[in-house]
C-alpha cells in the first residue's frame, strides 16, 4: 500500500507519522514551508485541555489524545508540551465559562473553584469586580507547534518518508487516487489523504455544504511589568467568560503571550485577508476586558492572522470516495487531537475501516 498526504499541519503531519512506523511508504505534501505559518498548525502554541463544555464526547477523548502525544514524544526524543493546567473565568450566567464548568460537573472531572477575590488574589492581571468565579485544573497545558512540526519533518526524512514542502497540489482525483501539482506532474497511489484545513474548498469545492472557511487573528503582547511574573506562572485560559469565545495562552518555553478570541472571526478564504488590519490588535486587545484589569497598559507585540473550517455543529468532519479520504479537524480545537487523529486515519485506512475512524473523529458518542 502506498499513501499520499496533502497538507502537513498537525493532522497531516501524525497520519504521515502513524503510516510510517507501520512501514508504509508515504508521500507528504505541503504548499509551503513546514511548520507553514499561514496554516492552523503554524502559530508559536496551542491549548490542550479536558473541558469541552457541551461536547463531552471530545471530553472523554482527551486521554487517547494524550497517550498519542506521548509515543510522539517517545519518537522524536523530545516533549514539546509544558503542563501548565487550565483557567477558566464566568462573567455571567450561562457565559462560556460556565459551560465549560457544566461539562467538568458531568464527566466528575476535578477542579478547584475560586471567589473573584481568590481568583486576583492569586492571579492579579485579573479585575475581581467582573468575575464570578475562578476555576483551575492541572489536567492541560500549551502544546509548541513549530517545535512539534520541525521535529516530526526531521523524524519522517530520517525513516523514509518523502516530505515535499513548497509543493502545491492542484488537484485530487478521488477516482483514481491521482495528486496533480501546480507544476502539472502528478502522482498516484492507492490512498489518498486530504488534510488541507481551510485550503480544502480549493480542491473540494462541492465540501462548501459542510465545511465553512472563516478567517480570524491572535494578538502577542507584553504585559505590565509588574504582572509579568503573574502570566509567566499562569495556566492557559480557556475560556475569560462573558461574550468573548477566547482564550489565552501564557508565555512559555520561548512562545509570547497569546490572546484569541472567538467574535472576531468572519467569513473568508484561507488566502485572504492574511495581512493583520491596522489596528487589528488593539481591537483584539480590548475585547478582553473585562475580565482583565488595566489592559490599555498590555503593548501589541505581534498580530498573526489564522484560516479554519468550521462546521455547522463543530464537530470534526471526514468523509471518504472511492480512492481518497478527505478529513477537516474543524473550528480551531482541533490542534490538540493532532497526534491521534493520524493515528486513527492510519488504522482506518489499514484496516480498511474508514467508518470507525471517522465514529470516533466525530466525538458523536
Amino acid at each position: 500500500m502506498t499513501i499520499l498526504i496533502v497538507g502537513a499541519g498537525i493532522s497531516g503531519l501524525s497520519t504521515a507519522w502513524w503510516l510510517t512506523k507501520k512501514g508504509v511508504p508515504v508521500t507528504l505534501f505541503e504548499q509551503g514551508p513546514i511548520p507553514n505559518p499561514l496554516s492552523a498548525s503554524g502559530d508559536q502554541h496551542r491549548i490542550i485541555r479536558r473541558a469541552y463544555g457541551g461536547k463531552g464526547g471530545y471530553q472523554r477523548r482527551i486521554g487517547d489524545a494524550y497517550a498519542a502525544w506521548d509515543e510522539m514524544w517517545a519518537d522524536i526524543g523530545e516533549k514539546h508540551l509544558v503542563d501548565t493546567g487550565f483557567m477558566i473565568f464566568s462573567q455571567t450566567e450561562d457565559d462560556g465559562g460556565e459551560a465549560y464548568r457544566r461539562g467538568l460537573v458531568e464527566g466528575s472531572y476535578p477542579f478547584d473553584e475560586m471567589t473573584p477575590q481568590e481568583t486576583a488574589d492569586r492571579f492579579p492581571f485579573v479585575d475581581p469586580a467582573t468575575i464570578r468565579y475562578g476555576l483551575v485544573s492541572e489536567e492541560g497545558g500549551v502544546l509548541l507547534c513549530q517545535k512539534i512540526a520541525a521535529d516530526l519533518r526531521g523524524w519522517l526524512r530520517d525513516n523514509g518518508a518523502d516530505v515535499r514542502e513548497n509543493t502545491e497540489v492542484a488537484s485530487v482525483n478521488s477516482s483514481s487516487g491521482t495528486v496533480t501539482l501546480a507544476d502539472g506532474s502528478s502522482h498516484s497511489a492507492d490512498h489518498v489523504i486530504v488534510i488541507a484545513g481551510a485550503w480544502t474548498l480549493g480542491l473540494f469545492p462541492k465540501l462548501d455544504v459542510s465545511l465553512t472557511p472563516y478567517r480570524t487573528a491572535v494578538v502577542y503582547l507584553t504585559p505590565p511589568e509588574d504582572l509579568r511574573e503573574a502570566w509567566e506562572r499562569a495556566p492557559a485560559i480557556l475560556d475569560p467568560g462573558g461574550p468573548i469565545d477566547g482564550y489565552v495562552l501564557p508565555p512559555v518555553a520561548g512562545t509570547g503571550l497569546k490572546f484569541g478570541a472567538g467574535i472576531h472571526k468572519y467569513r473568508a478564504g484561507p488566502n485572504q485577508d492574511r495581512t493583520p488590519k491596522n489596528g487589528e490588535g488593539v481591537t483584539l486587545r480590548n475585547h478582553f476586558s473585562p475580565p482583565f484589569s488595566r489592559i490599555e497598559q498590555y503593548r501589541v507585540d505581534d498580530v498573526v492572522t489564522c484560516a479554519y473550517t468550521f462546521t455547522s455543529d463543530e464537530h470534526f468532519f471526514a468523509v471518504t470516495e472511492d480512492k481518497a479520504t478527505i478529513v477537516s479537524a474543524c473550528s480551531g480545537h482541533g490542534y490538540k487531537f493532532g497526534a491521534v487523529v493520524g493515528q486513527k486515519l492510519a488504522e482506518g485506512i489499514l484496516s480498511k475501516d474508514m467508518a470507525r475512524a471517522r465514529t470516533w473523529l466525530e466525538a458523536r458518542d
